[in-house]
């Protein structure tokens, strides 16, 4: 009687593990994704701030006027858009299919840049898409002492 109980289980321990396995991987799959697409994010957002504040940083000398001792700037939406190209011109970046949405300075001072880009998976799967758009937006203020 022994015999026949262990003999029925024969196997069972095969599947489980193999379940375990697929589940493991599957674990590691979306984490490094997440890892890969959140560090992507990062780097995005990194870029419009550096073009955020290049853009609020885009005015000149002629433009400053003072006003009962106090200074006053006003930051140009054209000139803000330039300054923000310029910028992303000039850095480098590893990022797909960067575009820059919108630059403009909404009351003068302050320089706001939306940009988007694509995210890649890493290893792509029916489970996991293989691009994603990502989108961030920063402001900058351009202080003037």
């Amino acid at each position: 009687m022994i015999r026949r109980v262990h003999g029925d289980e024969s196997g069972s321990t095969l599947l489980l593990t193999i379940f375990f396995c697929v589940l493991g991987l599957s674990l590691i799959l979306v984490v490094a994704s997440a890892t890969s697409l959140y560090l992507d994010r990062k780097r995005l957002f990194t870029l419009a701030d550096g073009a955020a504040l290049a853009a609020a940083e885009a005015w000149s000398l002629d433009e400053v006027s003072i006003d009962d001792g106090e200074f006053a700037l006003e930051l140009d939406d054209a000139d803000a858009l330039r300054a923000a190209n310029a910028y992303l011109g000039d850095a480098v970046h590893e990022l797909d299919q960067l575009e820059l949405v919108a630059a403009g300075s909404p009351d003068g001072r302050t320089a706001t840049v939306t940009l988007r880009a694509v995210w890649n998976a890493p290893i792509g799967t029916e489970f996991i898409p293989v691009e994603v758009p990502i989108e961030v937006t920063a402001t900058a203020r351009s202080v003037f002492h």
